[in-house]
């Protein structure tokens, strides 16, 4: 066992550091751009959004300082207990929870607000690092794929029970992590044909997408080798597609919020309500498609100024991005964040530990998710469930919980160098 080591300075990733205070004040700026009044001009005022997230910065500096100085086996030793916490978090919404536009899923104590489901996502991030780098775990093993699916659909149904599907929906980014280590292809395909088809069958009337399928099964068997076991492989892959789509009407109908049920209509063009549904999209794509090439400049977009995008400063940050900087600053934006993904992927990479790899993948992941929805709901390319951007949209809980997610990767490879044979188990 080594000795506990302070992490130095010079072994800090300092390029994520850098993005990650580039990206929290950037955003600070959009939400006091989306927000901005006459009357409210000072960035430091706490009765506005901006001057609340000044104090949810500070309180995310602090706490990603501390982890920093905390010893890296205190987060392998504590990964289940964090997970445990996290889920008596969110069954403790279910009781005790305050209904917030819709969602249940905030806890309220006194003047404070705060969402378990965004903690949630570091909690099970930890403990799927723990179980699946653990001695002699093998994820070819069909037990440890099934505890692993458990684990994360745990914590996905309570969030769903919560009528949070956006935060829920976070979890199966984890699908990325997995297939890194080791989970077959074809996961990744059936989940791909299983959104595709889901599609389809909200678009085509179930029969005719049933038939479609039907003959594409028959044509199948006459290209294949037949066989008794092809034949029957085809003949159950067909069956369950026909069942799949057959339920998604249902579960449309008879599951789904009347407001995400209009969502989905017109985003599929199904429905044109542009002054309902549709209104919060075709807001954002103007403000978007108003910014031009350059952008109008720093408090100068007028989609900002007469507050016509609701959710501004939250789920739909973006847009003032791209109302304010254009089409340049949008791109310098992505670039920025695709810069973030690939380091912490490198970082993941260099690791020694599985636990650390598997966590900087789980980082990796969730970030994606987060800013591959986000973007695509204020383009109006997805259906709008609620997903913020991350250090950009306001927030005391998805702030501090994405610092705390990133900070403990950070602080896991700053001891990268240090000899930890041993030292976990």
């Amino acid at each position: 066992m080594i000795q506990t080591q302070q992490p130095k300075p010079s072994k800090i990733d300092w390029l994520t550091l850098v993005l990650y205070y580039a990206f929290v004040i950037a955003g600070l700026l959009c939400i006091y751009a989306s927000v901005y009044k006459d009357t409210h001009p000072m960035i430091y005022d706490t009765s506005m959004n901006y001057g609340k997230q000044v104090i949810w910065i500070a309180i995310a500096s602090f706490l990603g300082m501390l982890i920093l100085l905390v010893d890296e086996k205190f987060f392998y030793a504590f990964s289940y207990p964090i997970y445990v916490l996290t889920i008596l978090l969110l069954i403790a919404v279910l009781l005790l929870g305050t209904t917030v536009k819709g969602s249940s899923s905030w806890i309220e104590i006194g003047g404070f607000r705060m969402q378990p489901a965004e903690f949630a996502k570091f909690g099970t991030s930890l403990a799927l690092a723990r179980y699946l780098g653990g001695f002699n775990i093998k994820f070819s093993d069909r037990k440890v794929q099934y505890i692993s699916g458990a684990m994360i659909l745990l914590p996905m149904v309570i969030i769903l029970l919560q009528n949070e599907t956006g935060s829920a929906l976070v979890f199966a980014s984890f699908i990325f992590m997995l297939y890194r280590e080791g989970l077959p292809g074809y996961f990744l395909f059936l989940g791909f044909m299983m959104a595709l088809f889901g599609v389809l069958a909200l678009v085509i009337p179930s029969l005719y997408l049933i038939i479609a399928i039907a003959v594409f099964a028959g044509l199948l068997t006459l290209m294949i080798r037949r066989n008794r076991q092809n034949l029957l492989i085809v003949a159950g892959v067909a069956i369950l597609a026909c069942g799949y789509v057959s339920s998604i009407g249902y579960a449309f109908e008879n599951i789904l919020q009347p407001h995400q049920k209009s969502r989905i209509n017109v985003l599929l063009g199904k429905e044109v309500d542009l002054k309902g549904a549709g209104y919060n999209v075709q807001q954002s794509k103007i403000a978007i498609g108003s910014g031009g090439l350059v952008g109008k400049g720093f408090l100068e977009g007028t989609q900002n100024k007469f507050r016509f995008v609701p959710e501004q400063s939250t789920d739909f940050i973006f847009c003032t991005i791209g109302e304010e900087y254009g089409f340049v600053g949008s791109v310098l934006f992505v670039m920025l964040y695709i810069l973030l993904l690939w380091r912490i992927l490198v970082m993941a990479e260099r690791q020694r530990q599985k636990f650390n790899r598997i966590y900087g993948y789980c980082v990796a992941s969730i970030l994606f998710f987060h800013f591959a929805i986000n973007i695509g709901m204020t383009l109006g390319l997805l259906p709008v469930i609620g997903i913020p951007l991350p250090f950009f949209s306001y927030g005391g809980s998805s702030l501090l919980s994405f610092t705390i997610l990133l900070f403990i990767f950070i602080r896991l490879d700053a001891n990268r160098q240090n000899e930890l044979r041993g030292a976990f188990e």
